[in-house]
Formats: structure tokens, sequence, C-alpha cells
């Protein structure tokens, strides 16, 4: 599996494009928000010959959606994520007019469909596992490919950080037993992908992440 990493909007999201041999793709948190991301986009996409298949999303806060729109014009799909969070495509015009972009972030899209927990999710030769991990948001998702070792956590787990709760939905209690029970389980050399910032791994989150050390999780 490719993974390709684009740095989005005003809030510094990460997208991500995944793909494989079979040229089908997984654009996860599709972030673009201004013409030029847009046009980054679609530009990879088509320079690299691939059929977007799937388009997935971590959590549906507003700079992980700015792109669903625009992805579903250009190539006729919408988004899937986790129902509980289906809440924030109906505030997405007041959550883009709170920070200064309601007439930049034009309309959200409405979800195709909904993944559930331990669903698995294939586009291509690829397999991810869809594991819900509330407490950033309530449909907080993160998407695992056992196979390549990678997770992509949204905002859920950052390297040496953890995902706010103060938003709509949020619960810190919820993120850190979400954490312990579904990521810091998984291989300590599994790479982990966040919604912004670095790359890291299990093994280095367990051993110097402050707020979510495995000794200080419920």
């Amino acid at each position: 599996m490719n993974i390709q990493v684009f740095t989005f909007n005003p809030f510094q999201e990460n997208t991500y494009v995944l793909y494989d041999d079979s040229h089908e793709a997984a654009i996860v948190d599709a972030g673009c928000l201004f013409p030029h991301e847009q046009a980054e986009l679609q530009r990879f996409v088509t320079d690299q010959n691939l059929h977007v298949a799937r388009v997935l999303n971590t959590h549906l806060h507003l700079d992980h959606q700015f792109g669903n729109r625009f992805v579903h014009d250009t190539w006729g799909i919408s988004p899937e994520a986790h129902r509980q969070d289906e809440f924030l495509i109906t505030t997405f015009p007041l959550q883009a007019q709170a920070f200064g972009l309601g007439g930049q972030a034009g309309e959200a899209q409405p979800l195709r469909s909904y993944i559930d927990d331990n669903e698995a999710i294939t586009f291509g030769h690829t397999t991810l596992t869809a594991l819900h991990v509330p407490g950033h948001s309530p449909g907080g998702l993160a998407f695992y490919c056992a196979a390549e070792g990678v997770l992509l956590s949204g905002d859920t787990l950052f390297c040496e950080s953890v995902g706010r709760t103060d938003l709509a939905g949020g619960d810190h209690s919820t993120l850190l037993r979400s954490i312990a029970t579904r990521l810091f389980t998984l291989p300590p050399d599994t790479v982990v992908l966040s919604g912004h910032g670095d790359r890291t791994t299990i093994g280095h989150e367990r051993q110097h992440n402050p707020f979510a050390r495995p000794d200080a999780l419920p």
C-alpha cells in the first residue's frame, strides 16, 4: 500500500491518499478547502492514474470534512463515517462561521454510508479495519492496516499528545479509554499517521506520550 499525505486548510490537517497496485484509492479525511488545495489533490490522483473508490472520515470536525463536497463533485463519491458523528454535518455551517470560514467552506456533503466498529474496509487489494475510538468526538474512528502495520488515528492520538475533548460530544476519560483499549494494544512498531503533525509509533507513544501513559490510563 502506498500513502501520500497532504497538509491542508488553516488547521494544518493531514489528508491521506491510500492506494495500491490496483490503482484503486481511498481518501481519508479530505480537508482540502481552498482551490489550490483541491487542485493539488486532483492533480495527484490524475498523475497516479488512480480511481477513487472510498472517501473515509476518521471523524467529522470541519477541518476533516472541508473537501468532502469537492471529492463528491469531482469523483462522484460521498464520504463514509461513524453514525455518531453525523450531527457534525448538520452543524457544519455553524462550525465554519465560528472560525470565520462561513463564506469559504460551502456546504457539507451528506454521508454515503456508515462505518461500524471492527468493519473491514476494502479497496483494491487493501483491507483496513475500522476501530471505534470515541472521545475526541462521539464517532471517532481509527483505520488499521494490519498487513502494513499502519494506523490512521485521526485526532485521537498524536505524536506525544492526544486530541482535544472540549468540542461537542468530546470526553477526556472516554478518549483515554479508547487509546488504552483500542490503540495501545496494537503492536509497538505500528506506524501512527495522525490527523495533524508528524508520524509516530504505538511503541513511542506508550513510552513518551505524557497525556496517555499506560500507567495513567483508566
